[in-house]
């Protein structure tokens, strides 16, 4: 069975590989580089409680799931490709600024809400006006990065094929066969996956059956301590951002913005996040920027990650996991890969791409 992916990223790289162990064969076509876009802007988050606080039931069930996945998909991208990929638990605070948004945290979770004093003892660089915090041990984070380098050096070790610089501009149906056109050639697959993060909605078709996206932009910082001085012990959310040690740097995020496929970079959103920042841990003042980035999150029309086969038969897709594209990761690989090979899979109806009729 010949598979064609479209999208690098981490979703086709994990995707690719679980279909290379099962037998099929694999190209991805990668518009620029592999797990240079929203993976490589990703802070690397596995954090279910953090991130799905408010979220679809459906969407708390797959993350919760996907999360009790990584430790051991970690560990097994490592051992196959060779590379660490900095996998870690090590916990994350949730952070309240005030009284009714303790109340609203403590709602959330069955887990004991500290106390400011309480907090700022796990986190002694918490300082200014907080009311409490959550803590859960069981977050984690990765680095995305290099899991991104990890997977793409195991999906061309594993045997798979990979193009770059080379977009996919068309997706051409008949004969109870697949096409996929690019400006160079067009490729013949048995099955086509479309997992290319925001422009996965893009790829022309006579018959639109793939759901839009929207490219939602992301901008993130890493900053650096003055000497002596180390980063916060774990993960830290709270004042509409988070923060992230990893490896010896700071990271600080993200801005959330609709202006297309902008990725320009902008004082604007460089102060927003160093003040939200520095409102939590008032000593990140003295530090300095080393990096400053952006990234494009693909969202659905609804919201919820779109995962599954269109009503193109052999067609799939895998997008639309906004900002979860790490910790949706194994999940999503699992999922998918066994779809497009024919075996049984969870139940993922609330994410099937029919639920939006005949695309516009």
């Amino acid at each position: 069975m010949k598979v064609v992916i479209i999208g690098a990223g981490v979703a086709g790289l994990s995707i690719g590989w679980k279909l290379l162990e099962g037998g099929a064969e694999v190209l991805i076509l990668e518009r620029a580089q592999p797990a240079r876009g929203a993976t490589w802007a990703a802070a690397g988050m596995i954090a279910p409680t953090a991130e799905t606080a408010h979220a679809n039931p459906d969407e708390t069930q797959f993350a919760r799931w996907s999360a009790e996945l990584w430790p051991k998909f970690a560990a097994e991208v490592e051992e196959k490709s060779g590379r660490q990929i900095g996998y870690r638990r090590d916990g994350a605070l949730i952070v309240a600024k005030s009284e009714d948004e303790a109340r609203q945290i403590a709602s959330q979770s069955n887990r004991k809400l500290l106390t400011a004093d309480e907090a700022r003892a796990r986190e002694p660089l918490l300082g200014g006006e907080i009311a409490g915090a959550l803590w859960d041990g069981e977050e984690a984070q990765v680095d995305s990065r290099a899991l991104g380098g990890a997977l793409t050096h195991l999906f061309v070790r594993a045997g798979g094929k990979l193009s770059t610089n080379e977009a996919a501009v068309r997706i051409e149906v008949g004969d109870g066969r697949l096409g996929v056109a690019t400006p160079f050639a067009v490729y013949p697959a048995d099955k086509v996956l479309v997992a290319a993060g925001a422009w996965s909605g893009s790829i022309e078709m006579d018959d639109p059956v793939l759901p839009p996206m929207r490219p939602v932009k992301g901008e993130v910082l890493a900053l650096i301590p003055p000497p002596g001085r180390l980063p916060p012990r774990q993960v830290v959310w709270g004042n509409g951002v988070y923060l992230v040690p990893r490896e010896g740097r700071l990271l600080i995020g993200a801005t959330m913005e609709e202006v297309g496929f902008d990725t320009t970079l902008t004082d604007k959103a460089e102060n927003w996040l160093t003040d939200r920042a520095v409102s939590l841990m008032p000593s990140l003042a003295s530090w300095q920027i080393d990096e400053h980035w952006a990234g494009l999150r693909p969202a659905s029309p609804d919201g919820l990650p779109v995962l599954g086969e269109t009503r193109v038969k052999n067609l799939f897709i895998a997008s639309g996991q906004f900002r979860n594209g790490i910790l949706f990761a194994p999940a999503v690989a699992e999922t998918i890969s066994r779809l497009i090979l024919g075996a049984d899979v969870p139940e993922i109806r609330a994410f099937s791409p029919q639920r939006f009729g005949e695309a516009p």
